[in-house]
């Protein structure tokens, strides 16, 4: 199989598990595309002493049939079973068959686990007597439950209040890659972009295995994103309406808090979600939005350490792009190479490199050296000021300072403008008065390349630029 890329903390801990010497029950979740099959595939080289993967969308006889092939295909020898009860009955079997004189670990996989709970089916019930009553009684045996429905993978399986309550012994939240595992994963495929060029495609497509993949090393940028969205025949086109029913079983509300969220730059509190779409704000809407975190599209984040409330902010690359330009239709076939150098599309990298900032914000406070100092780190909203100032991002030292971070996309060295320095500084003074915090206050400026030396630069003492944002692997 291909080799894995950037995922050695993934492939340390399942690792670790195996060397466990007891039962091990392992969930892997995270939205679609990924990679959780290949992980794991990868990781046991296919030497699994059984493997099945649920249908997508298929009944409980198609679900129950495939369960009873994958058996077979293992070495089962009995009839097939018309109950999740008996099958998992056959496949504890088939198991301790399997364990008598054996000394090496057992490895189930079953892939697409939510696939199987069909409705009024008694799947869980079943896999909770599995597991409870015979796998983990086997003490070698390494069971593995994948899947993408992400939201039943943290209700049912992870965060399970029933039978299954604490029996996974561990799980794995596989996340989208950072710049700097997308430029391994594409210096592998033969790439030969410079850093500006992978960091403009990541702006669209985020760091999503599967979406990288399509991407052609023959071509540019621009190229490859008009053959992923805008040409006659683009790979990507009705992907947002696959992505999300994939992922969740009521998907239109779950897209209109995503199209809704596209629209505003600093997000919404769940009170203006409920309000604009007119849904109930209750227990309901907040496992959407808790789920939709959990798949890594939105954020929360607090007013700065105000617990109460939050505001959600859109995160996902391909989402922010399908909306504001996807959803359009657009006719051109060369839309995005047609539209290089336009305010259009500045505006466009200018909004989504904060998002890459954000989504990097370890990789900031490694550049700043401020990983060995205590801090939290947070965004922050004025409520008093007039206009309403919005800061993205605020690392709150221990040592009582606070590092008011500013995103600049710039394609050359970035010039701080007297405008611009201006707005730091009222931010600056407005967080202050509205906080009442004491410390010092300083800003840095997150940029590409550097930030050039003028009269406007000094409010800057360390900038960080695109090379410390590749610089450490991890989300």
């Amino acid at each position: 199989m291909e080799k894995i890329i950037g995922r050695e903390r993934e492939l340390e801990k399942l690792s670790d598990y195996m060397q466990s010497g007891r039962s091990e029950f392992v969930a892997v979740y995270g939205r679609r595309r990924v990679g959780k099959t290949f992980l794991i595939r990868s990781f046991f080289k296919d030497k699994f002493d059984f493997y099945a993967t649920g249908i997508i969308d298929g009944t409980m006889e198609e679900e129950l049939e495939a369960f009873h092939l994958a058996l077979v295909r293992y070495g089962f020898k009995g009839g097939k079973a018309t109950s999740w009860i008996k099958a998992f009955d056959n496949l504890a079997a088939l198991l301790e068959r399997k364990n008598r004189n054996r000394q090496r670990r057992l490895v189930v996989f079953i892939d697409e686990l939510p696939c199987f709970d069909t409705k009024r089916s008694g799947f869980l019930h079943a896999l909770d007597l599995f597991w409870n009553g015979r796998a983990s009684w086997i003490d070698n045996v390494y069971f593995v439950v994948c899947g993408s429905a992400t939201s039943w993978m943290l209700k049912n399986i992870v965060n399970n209040k029933a039978g299954l309550h604490k029996r996974t012994t561990h799980t794995i939240h596989l996340r989208p890659f950072s710049l700097g595992q997308t430029e391994e994963y594409l210096i592998s495929r033969k790439f030969h972009w410079p850093r500006l060029a992978i960091l403009q495609a990541y702006m669209v497509i985020g760091g999503v295995p599967y979406y990288l993949s399509l991407l052609d090393p023959k071509k540019n940028v621009p190229d490859n994103i008009d053959a992923l969205f805008f040409s006659a025949e683009a790979e990507l086109e009705g992907e947002f309406g696959r992505l999300f029913k994939s992922l969740f079983k009521s998907a239109d509300t779950y897209m209109e808090i995503i199209r809704l969220l596209s629209t505003r730059k600093e997000g919404f509190t769940r009170k203006e979600i409920s309000v604009t779409l007119k849904v109930s704000d209750n227990g309901a809407l907040g496992d959407m939005l808790e789920d939709l975190e959990q798949c890594d599209f939105i954020r929360r984040y607090n007013n700065g350490q105000n617990q109460n409330g939050g505001i959600y902010q859109l995160m996902d690359f391909f989402s922010l792009f399908h909306f504001r330009y996807g959803a359009k239709k657009v006719t051109d076939e060369h839309f995005w190479r047609n539209h290089l150098g336009t305010p259009e599309q500045n505006n466009w990298y200018g909004l989504t490199f904060e998002r890459v900032c954000m989504w990097h914000i370890r990789q900031i406070i490694r550049g700043l050296h401020l990983d060995t100092i205590a801090h939290e780190y947070y965004s922050w909203r004025s409520k008093e000021s007039s206009p309403a100032v919005q800061i993205d991002m605020i690392i709150d030292r221990a040592d009582g300072i606070v590092t008011v971070c500013e995103m600049k996309y710039s394609k050359d060295d970035y010039s701080l403008p007297e405008s611009e320095y201006r707005k730091i500084v009222r931010r600056m003074e407005v967080f202050s008065q509205e906080t009442g915090h004491k410390g010092g206050v300083q800003a840095t400026i997150v940029t590409t390349y550097a930030l050039k030396d003028n009269m406007y630069s000094e409010i800057s003492p360390v900038a960080v630029t695109m090379e410390d944002l590749f610089g450490v692997t991890g989300a």
